[in-house]
């Protein structure tokens, strides 16, 4: 069985610059999201400057059998992965009850459910080939977030689990971390209906290419946690010391500002 990369919600944003940054330091990768189309040119792309070119998998990792479906395909050529990266996942703007409650779910199984089975599904191999897991998670994970509500719940999830996963799987020679970046300008906002304020770019917003090279250096460092970003590791040690009373309301109104339109709900998807 031949190690690989595998690296979902591949086909824009942070998960085509970590394929890239893999694939730059001799990674052979495979990638998974919905649109083949844009799988596949990255996949030229990256052929293009003489690395072997990816494996393309076009899976919607919603289905709940998608792993399954994922590591057949995988055995069935000769691969099975070293590296597993979580970057798939997506978001919802508006009050939580005025969502659709099935979309809302839809954030847990992706975001969450499935994460979690990519993660545990492929640990033999990972142990096999000292590799690991890489988890995007956001700096989201380390506070509440009143009008992404279940969204800023499913990357606190991801961030506690891995770091759980991190103590476990340390002394079986598995790396495992939590990459929290920023604000970063791909279709998850657009799509989001969120705008770039420019004083908040300024501070906190890197680029995806930017969050991908520290979230690469992290992983390949073994760090448990990975905080993409000087101004983002300020703001986050400036939170911790506000009370939730105090920051709830600050929060809330962060995202309606962000919002393009705050009274109509939207999707974001990475």
């Amino acid at each position: 069985m031949r190690p690989v990369t595998l690296i979902t919600g591949a086909s824009a944003g942070i998960g085509a610059e970590l394929a890239r940054v893999f694939a730059a330091h001799g990674h052979e990768l495979v990638l998974v999201a919905r649109r083949e189309g844009l799988l596949a040119a990255l996949a030229e792309e990256i052929a293009a400057t003489g690395r072997p070119r990816p494996t393309v998998l076009a899976l919607d990792l919603a289905r709940r059998d998608a792993v399954s479906m994922l590591a057949a395909e995988l055995t069935s050529r000769g691969l099975e992965p070293a590296i597993v990266v979580n970057n798939v996942g997506f978001g919802l703007v508006g009050p939580a009850a005025a969502l659709s409650r099935d979309e809302q779910l839809a954030i847990i199984d992706l975001n969450v459910r499935a994460l979690t089975e990519l993660s545990l599904a492929f640990v033999e191999s990972l142990v096999r080939h000292r590799g690991g897991i890489l988890n995007v998670a956001s700096v989201a994970a380390f506070m509440p977030g009143p009008g992404m509500a279940v969204y800023y719940g499913s990357k606190a999830y991801v961030l506690s689990f891995s770091e759980a996963l991190h103590h476990e799987l340390s002394r079986r020679g598995v790396r495992v971390t939590a990459l929290c970046p920023g604000p970063v300008p791909t279709e998850f906002q657009t799509r989001a209906g969120l705008r770039g304020d420019r004083a908040q770019s300024a501070l906190l917003s890197l680029s995806a290419a930017q969050v991908a090279r520290i979230g690469y250096r992290g992983f390949m460092h073994g760090k448990r946690v990975v905080v993409a970003g000087i101004g983002n590791q300020i703001a986050l040690f400036l939170v911790r010391m506000v009370p939730h009373a105090a920051l709830l309301p600050l929060l809330h109104w962060g995202t309606r500002f962000a919002a393009r339109d705050a009274e109509r709900p939207r999707v974001s998807a990475s």
